[in-house]
């Protein structure tokens, strides 16, 4: 019996050295998936405002003899927003940039859109534009919430592969840290509509 114990104790070992490594990429699997499934929610709720956006202008359009240069603003916004694409497993901070200065320019566009409607009391009456309004107010807040909880998806991921040892063993397995969603520059300030 004592002639096998060293072979006990080493099965021992290496299946707990097995056991601690592979806990280390499951769970940073694990992660990355949530991390995927947030992405996935934000493009979701992107998308539903690029839809809400087609509507809008189209109930601007006859409803209103609107100012051309600020239905024109959107529409560029919106078809430079959907050509923007962010592969969900490399979320460079790069890219992330890209993405979020394609959106903020939608997001800007509507907004002059939103305040220059004002001017006219017909197309305020409107019970669709309303409507559509309410909803592009509602997306926007799912907007936030998914950005949100992407940049909390990614905070435990990035934890996870970014302390000792896991950090080691991070980089072998092909994992690298993900970028969080940042106000783009000049969101601070409200957007300048002028007539």
């Amino acid at each position: 019996m004592r002639r096998f114990l060293p072979w006990i104790i080493g099965a021992i070992v290496i299946f707990g050295i097995y056991s601690w490594v592979k806990g280390i990429n499951n769970t940073a699997v694990t992660l990355n998936q949530d991390i995927e499934e947030s992405w996935g929610n934000v493009q979701t709720s992107y998308q539903r405002r690029n839809d809400l956006i087609g509507n809008l202008v189209n109930t601007v359009k006859g409803a209103a003899d609107f100012e051309k240069s600020t239905l024109t603003a959107v529409i560029e916004a919106r078809a430079k927003a959907t050509q923007t694409i962010i592969d969900p497993t490399n979320i460079t901070p790069e890219k992330l940039a890209e993405f979020n200065k394609a959106q903020s320019g939608v997001s800007s566009s509507l907004s002059r859109l939103l305040v220059a409607v004002e001017q006219y009391p017909d197309l305020k009456a409107n019970q669709n534009f309303l409507k559509l309004q309410d909803e592009l107010a509602s997306t926007e807040n799912q907007i936030l919430t998914a950005r949100t909880r992407f940049n909390e998806a990614v905070k435990p991921y990035n934890t996870h592969i970014g302390t000792f040892p896991n950090s080691l063993f991070a980089g072998m397995f092909g994992f690298q840290k993900k970028a969080y969603f940042e106000a783009v520059a000049g969101a601070e300030k409200p957007v300048e509509v002028k007539f």
